[in-house]
């Protein structure tokens, strides 16, 4: 079975819902750079989602690892209509649609977005399609993208899984064949 080192990318310092839009990642921080890359698996493949900050990131904890095209499965959730706007914007324009997406979370999808669902079963099929190329693959996503796979491998509840941290430029260890996800949110 394969093991999967969930790297959440570098901070892009928005406040708003960040789902689909291609913001740039800060990679000022060189020395956690240095250490996330000397902390993953020194012969594993590095795959990330199509979104620039993952790519960038993924670019920069490289080092010699052999690099995988990115797959567009590992973007983080579309939130639709409420892409880059603030939970406060949204909550004032539709108060009942924001605290279901929160409260119930699952087949609530923002308007012209994803479900939870939606995004599960998206990065399902890219975990699933990495499974077996390996031992061990770093993969450079985002927070939804790896909460989906601390989900899948503890069996959790959605509402558990949200109760997961998960930095920016922290590590996410899953091996589903153990349905284990530990260290969860380990920065080097």
């Amino acid at each position: 079975m394969t093991a999967l080192w969930w790297v959440r990318h570098a901070p892009t310092h928005a406040r708003t819902m960040v789902g689909w839009s291609d913001l740039p990642a800060d990679l000022s921080d060189a020395g956690l750079l240095d250490r996330l890359s000397g902390f993953l698996p020194a012969k594993a493949p590095v795959v990330s989602s199509t979104l620039l900050r993952a790519i960038v990131t993924a670019d920069a904890i490289r080092g010699d690892r052999p690099l995988l095209p990115p797959d567009p499965d590992l973007r983080e959730m579309s939130f639709g209509d409420w892409e880059l706007r603030s939970h406060d914007e949204i909550a004032q324009e539709d108060p009942v649609g924001i605290r279901a997406f929160w409260d119930s979370p699952g087949d609530v999808r923002p308007p012209g977005g994803e479900s939870w669902n939606d995004l599960r079963m998206r990065v399902d099929a890219a975990a699933d399609r990495l499974m077996g190329l390996a031992p061990e693959i770093v993969v450079v996503a985002h927070f939804g993208p790896i909460l989906t796979q601390i989900q899948r491998a503890g069996g959790l509840t959605t509402r558990q899984a949200f109760a997961q941290r998960i930095d920016n430029l922290s590590v996410t260890r899953v091996d589903l064949g153990n349905g284990r996800a530990e260290p969860v949110n380990h920065i080097p």
